[in-house]
């Protein structure tokens, strides 16, 4: 099996993107392939260094003519000299907007026909895709690449439906590293948080945006506080996180909604989690979710985008309509007073990530378009 040159292209920080990525890149090296990472910083997923890893670093640098410095040029500019450098035998670029762009003008760059794999992760489409200004530059992107890649077939539909580019666009889901998000015992976490031991923990995580619609996490806990003991782990930070501050102490939840900020010990904190909240309004996979189960968790989540390809009503989870606070709620009281009916949703999550969300099965998706785009065979 011939060794490929893969160049990547990706956001360095969180992120269901980034973490992809970089996940992917660790599997491809550790099946032999060189990785050459092309972006302003080291992915923060790279803590440990691989042999078969290169790190090559955008610098963009300030000029009097730009009102702001032009990340895109300088990306492509770095790429083309990559190429050139390192004999690439392909690149695999995550988001349309501005990668896939400057994938393509690098290649010009370069006099070079490398092939390029675009992946969609969500706003690439999902926002972006709804400005009229920049609808046409996605759709650019995506015809300038050889195959396009979608994380959820909800989010290849609404590309096809949204974008319409002229090339084809197929579905390939997320994964995640099943050595590190596993079932494993809690240890002495509930007590590092104050947490009763037999209250009952429910957890989000992501960045604190408006999409993710979090008071309706916390109204929604707080008609499940009524009824039970339980604690509310919010995990991250973001933009939204001072008024979500204001809102639980409106509500008079400060002592049961714990604000964690970033964790890198996310396995721990699932440990102790009983249920995961994930309500957002658009969401194009959901890669919480995958952690979640992996690690035994069962979710509520809303009806939006590529959830139900993850959470099966009434199997692995719940799912909800948008803003029905209610149905959360009964569904959790549900799950917590019923032993047995909490332990079958516990399997069938774990189930799904090992079934349908397999890391080697996608991995190998992956590796075969790899070789296909290079004109290799394997």
């Amino acid at each position: 099996m011939k060794r490929l040159k893969v160049g990547v292209i990706c956001y360095p920080t969180l992120g269901g993107s980034g973490v992809v990525a970089t996940e992917l890149g660790l599997k491809m090296a550790e099946r032999g392939h060189e990785m050459h990472y092309i972006t302003s910083s080291k992915p923060f997923r790279f803590t440990d260094v691989h042999p078969n890893i290169q790190f090559h670093e955008v610098k963009i640098d300030g000029y009097a003519v730009f009102k702001y410095p032009p990340y895109d040029i300088a990306l492509a500019n770095r790429i083309a000299q990559v190429i050139i450098e390192e004999e690439l035998d392909l690149l695999h670029v995550h988001y349309a907007v501005p990668h896939a762009i400057s994938a393509a003008l690098a290649k010009d760059m370069a006099n070079s026909s490398i092939g390029v794999i675009t992946t969609l992760h969500g706003t690439d489409v999902t926002i972006l895709g709804h400005d009229p200004a920049l609808k046409n530059t996605v759709r650019y992107g995506i015809d300038k690449s050889d195959i396009t890649t979608a994380v959820s077939e909800a989010l290849r539909q609404e590309t096809l439906q949204m974008i319409e580019p002229n090339k084809e666009i197929m579905t390939i889901y997320n994964f995640i590293d099943e050595e590190k998000y596993k079932p494993i015992e809690p240890g002495c976490m509930k007590t590092a948080l104050g947490i009763d031991m037999n209250d009952k923990v429910l957890i989000h995580i992501s960045n604190f945006r408006t999409v993710k619609r979090i008071p309706d996490i916390i109204a929604s806990f707080k008609l499940i506080r009524q009824d039970i003991s339980a604690k509310l782990l919010l995990v991250g930070e973001g933009p939204e996180q001072f008024d979500l501050m204001d809102q639980v102490k409106l509500e008079g939840l400060e002592d049961d909604v714990i604000f964690t900020g970033k964790r890198d010990d996310l396995p721990e904190l699932l440990a102790i989690s009983d249920l995961m909240l994930l309500l957002s309004e658009k969401e194009a996979f959901g890669l919480v979710l995958l952690e979640g189960f992996a690690c035994g968790v069962p979710a509520i989540a809303t009806n939006v985008g590529g959830i139900p390809e993850v959470v099966e009503d009434g199997v692995n989870g719940f799912l909800v309509e948008l803003g029905d606070t209610e149905a959360v709620a009964a569904h959790a009281l549900t799950l917590f007073a019923d032993e047995q009916l909490y332990n079958r949703f516990r399997e069938q999550a774990l189930h799904t990530v090992e079934e349908k969300f397999n890391s080697e099965f996608i991995v190998l998706q992956y590796e075969e378009l790899y070789y296909r785009i290079a004109g290799l065979s394997q």
